[in-house]
Order: structure tokens, then C-alpha cells, then sequence
């Protein structure tokens, strides 16, 4: 468990060289999100990929800022793999309209996660991103 919060430790300061950013559930105010996905077994690839493809998706439709972003990649307790992805909505509305696109997306990740310790496959957390410390 120290690991993963190191994890999110160096993602927030590395999210905060881009400039601070305030994580908001406002719609109309910007949301910074961290998704962790825990990836079935057999699925990691495909998975990446997909979460590769959601984060081009969003960009290009001008969902999110372009910085910060991060996906990084960790085990847990028996090699199994999950992904956290760090980013910026560019309304914190836009996850509960999501275009029909988006939501594809996320019905793939969905077939490609599986709950684990207690924990959903894929879940949310909104974030603020921290300036690191000189």
C-alpha cells in the first residue's frame, strides 16, 4: 500500500510542474480526476491501449486539458496489473454527458477490469494537483 501512495504522491507533483490546478465537481470548473483501473488478467495490453485511445478521444474532442497527464502502470499483490491515469476534464460536467464516443470508451474499459480488495475495476477520485516543493 505505501508504493501505490507513492505513486500518487509523485503524480500529483509531477502534474504540478504544468501549474497548479484546483480539482472542482462543478460543471463549468475544471476536474482533475485520478482513474485507477485494476486490469483482468490476460487484459493488460488491450487495456492499455484502451486507455490510450480514451485519452486521444477526449483531446481531440477538446474534453480535457491538454496538461497534466499521466498513465503510469503498477502491481499489486499477486503481479496483478492496474494503470492510473491522471487528468484534467476541461468541465467537471463532462463525465455526466459524456458523447456517445466516450462512453464506448469506458464500456471497454469496463470489460477489461475486474474489482479487487474491496475496490471497484475502475474508480474515480477527484484530485487537486499540488505545486511539488522545490
Amino acid at each position: 500500500m505505501t508504493r501505490r501512495r507513492n505513486i500518487v504522491r509523485i503524480l500529483i507533483c509531477l502534474s504540478g510542474l504544468v501549474g497548479p490546478s484546483v480539482a472542482q465537481q462543478d460543471p463549468g470548473n475544471p476536474e482533475t480526476v485520478m482513474v485507477t483501473l485494476r486490469a483482468k488478467p490476460g487484459a493488460e495490453a488491450e487495456l492499455e491501449r484502451v486507455i490510450a485511445r480514451h485519452w486521444e478521444a477526449a483531446r481531440q474532442m477538446k474534453l480535457v486539458r491538454d496538461a497534466p497527464h499521466v498513465t503510469v502502470r503498477g502491481t499489486e499483490e499477486g503481479n496483478k496489473v492496474y494503470f492510473i491515469d491522471l487528468f484534467t476534464w476541461r468541465d467537471g460536467g463532462i463525465p455526466d454527458a459524456a458523447p456517445a464516443e466516450i462512453q464506448n470508451i469506458w464500456s471497454d474499459m469496463n470489460r477489461l477490469v475486474e474489482a479487487r480488495g474491496g475496490h471497484p475495476g475502475l474508480e474515480f477520485v477527484a484530485v487537486s494537483v499540488v505545486t511539488p516543493v522545490p
